[in-house]
């Protein structure tokens, strides 16, 4: 691949840039930021979006919560600015609730919900919730059904599931097609099975056999670490998207290389900027300048992946409590570090490793 984005061979990197249809919605292209628990706010789906990313989901919001005026909860469903479309992921495991909330969560501007039937910890499963609907078929299109009226089918439904709940239980392809019966404009698959997490091979296979089991568009989740991952799944599956998850964590430049098809290295002084920005952003955000340095050390260490160093950064990084000091170490670190030769970003680890 050359420096203009170009695939070796004279392909366009901008092949596969068609944009996404979903329901009435057109989003210009395909790749889109996955919902992470504690890293989708409204700050961090600005940055992906200022990257690249062509949409984003809320991290997971809870319908009981939204039900029951959980003030945190609430706080889920700021929209960043110029956000379009407003993408809200929404868990829970009764149909009432998921309606109630779906009712909420449009009236603060949603224009797409998703349904978490991917999630597989404890404390969302225990309520019936997140991958345990997949054991559950009708009441999980129940929900989809649920929500489409609570909204008067204007604000088109989908749905994040899983392979099924472990290797054995391949049941993605009938689950996805219940659910486009239930009427779910879009089906957003993470190939995997709910007790593997986010350990072990993504089979893209069934992604494929979920898009040719279909009418409507489907999502791709898992598997994509670098640019090239993002245009192998959508020819080799035929799918409509491509989500990136955790490869985006303190990498928002993936998006800057799916994009331009090629892979894009953030020198120190770039991430600088960057986190710097994030973290500016983000306290204003939290509105707590002390909460705010607790919450961000986790995207702080994401960002100095692949950069000597690490390790004592990480070290004083734990024990940073101020605002000002915690931008001080940014500005120590990212001034004077050197890049890892050989570091893919995305990958997470240095060349050669398993």
């Amino acid at each position: 691949m050359d420096g203009d984005g170009v695939a070796q061979g004279g392909r366009p990197g901008r092949a596969h840039m068609k944009p996404l249809h979903i329901g009435s919605l057109t989003i210009p292209g395909p790749f889109l930021m996955a919902p992470m628990s504690g890293y989708s706010s409204a700050v961090d789906r600005a940055i992906a979006r200022e990257h690249g990313a062509h949409a984003c989901l809320t991290e997971l919001v809870s319908a009981k919560g939204l039900v029951f005026s959980s003030r945190r909860t609430r706080s889920y469903l700021q929209r960043a600015p110029g956000e379009d479309p407003f993408w809200v992921q929404l868990f829970g495991g009764e149909i009432e609730s998921m309606a109630e909330a779906a009712r909420i969560a449009a009236a603060h501007g949603a224009e797409i919900l998703d349904v978490n039937m991917g999630c597989p910890v404890r404390k969302v499963t225990s309520g019936g919730a997140g991958v345990a609907l997949m054991a559950d078929p009708e009441r999980a299109a129940g929900i989809v059904r649920a929500m489409r009226a609570a909204t008067d089918g204007r604000v088109p439904v989908t749905a994040k599931f899983r392979a099924g709940r472990d290797r054995e239980d391949a049941a993605a392809v009938a689950f996805g097609r219940r659910l486009e019966a239930a009427g779910a404009a879009a089906l957003i698959l993470h190939p995997r099975p709910g007790r593997e997490h986010h350990s072990g091979p993504a089979d893209w296979t069934l992604v494929r056999r979920l898009r040719e089991a279909v009418a409507v568009p489907v999502i791709g989740s898992g598997g994509i670490r670098v640019p090239e991952d993002g245009y192998r799944m959508l020819e080799e599956t035929g799918c409509d998207g491509a989500m990136v998850g955790r490869a985006a964590l303190g990498n928002p430049w993936i998006f800057t290389g799916l994009r331009a098809r090629r892979r894009h290295v953030p020198t120190p002084a770039e991430r600088l900027a960057v986190v710097l920005d994030h973290f500016g952003r983000f306290a204003t955000l939290v509105g707590d300048a002390t909460t705010a340095v607790r919450m961000f050390r986790a995207r702080a260490l994401f960002y100095s992946r692949g950069l000597e160093g690490g390790a004592a950064y990480r070290a004083e990084l734990v024990r940073v409590r101020e605002p000002a000091a915690l931008e001080d170490m940014f500005r120590r670190f990212f001034g004077r570090a050197e890049q890892v030769p050989g570091y893919v970003p995305g990958h997470g680890r240095r060349p050669g490793e398993d």
